[in-house]
């Protein structure tokens, strides 16, 4: 075979740093449908939650994303009272509270490439004003 290997594609290979971030996300209904079909055409595994059904509400939302292993992408501020004031579980938060529909896009695309891996990590992300705010998440019991 000419001293060639096959190579290893598993995490931690050195071409990992070349390869993109895939995020699983659960989208939330207010964030709309351009947003998540953008993630997944660009290789994220998302959930909807306007196929989810009738609107669950924001803990049990929160709950679902929690329990499958989704950092939840919304434009609803009540979620950081849940997690913060209430203890909600989660596995990450995107906040998009005054970003308009037409920059949502740009604004993750950017989000993930620059904060994939912290995402991954249950952080709360906040974008206000153009900014985006890292926020570590509160420990859970």
């Amino acid at each position: 075979m000419h001293g060639l290997r096959a190579r290893d594609h598993r995490a931690g290979h050195a071409g990992d740093a070349f390869r993109p971030r895939v995020v699983r996300f659960l989208v939330d209904r207010c964030v709309g449908r351009r947003t998540a079909e953008w993630l997944r055409d660009h290789g994220h595994d998302v959930l909807e939650a306007r196929l989810l059904g009738p609107d669950p509400g924001d803990r049990a939302l929160l709950e679902i994303a929690e329990s499958a292993g989704r950092v939840l992408v919304t434009i609803d501020t009540d979620f950081g009272e849940l997690i913060y004031l209430h203890d909600v579980p989660h596995a990450g938060l995107v906040r998009l509270p005054d970003v308009p529909a037409a920059q949502r896009i740009a604004i993750m695309s950017e989000v993930v490439e620059r904060h994939g891996r912290t995402l991954e990590d249950r952080a709360i992300v906040t974008i206000r004003g153009g900014r985006i705010r890292i926020s570590e998440p509160p420990a859970q019991a």
